[in-house]
């Protein structure tokens, strides 16, 4: 690990597991739809999402999606690279597709808080992996350019961010979850 300057991991699936029902979370964002009577473009929940803007109903699927996060990420489960990230003497951030709130909460919950210097999630910026602005912003904040940094994560959505931005990736564990 000497080779980089900054590590910033993923969230959810790589530091903790955030106690969060997605089928649940899909079915609240797909109720926004039915109120505002708009037709949902599908039942996934990451499609709904992208279309939220579109259709004028971005702030409450957020907000759907933000208070079932939250939720979970105060009773989120740490996983093992929770004790790498506290053990590693590189500056450390967060780049998540959870919103930045949840997030902080799951890093506060397991002690992590102090160990992240830059913390980047889905509503930080004005776009969300697998675009690398998120990644970037992230390298920026922590004073470090793409290339001195290790982005680590869990899903092919991570990997693909990070090829796109030019930084190095990790998978944890075995390879890609679905997300």
């Amino acid at each position: 690990m000497t080779e980089y300057d900054a590590v910033v991991y993923d969230l959810d699936g790589t530091l903790v597991d955030l106690d969060v029902d997605w089928n649940a979370v899909a079915v609240d964002v797909s109720a926004v739809y039915e109120r505002a009577n708009v037709e949902p473009p599908g039942d996934g929940l990451w499609e709904m999402l992208e279309t939220a803007s579109d259709v004028g109903l971005a702030a409450e699927v957020e907000s759907a999606i933000a208070a079932h996060e939250h939720r979970g990420a105060r009773t989120s489960t740490r996983l093992t690279h929770a004790d790498e990230l506290l053990e590693r003497s590189l500056p450390a951030g967060v780049c998540s597709l959870n919103c930045e709130r949840a997030c902080r909460i799951a890093l506060e919950e397991h002690a992590l808080a102090p160990a992240v210097a830059a913390v980047v999630g889905r509503d930080t910026v004005g776009t969300w992996k697998p675009d690398p602005e998120p990644l970037l912003a992230t390298v920026r904040r922590l004073g470090v350019e793409p290339e001195g940094a290790l982005f680590i994560g869990d899903s092919a959505r991570d990997r693909q961010t990070a090829q796109r931005a030019g930084v190095d990736f990790e998978f944890v564990g075995d390879g890609p979850s679905g997300v």
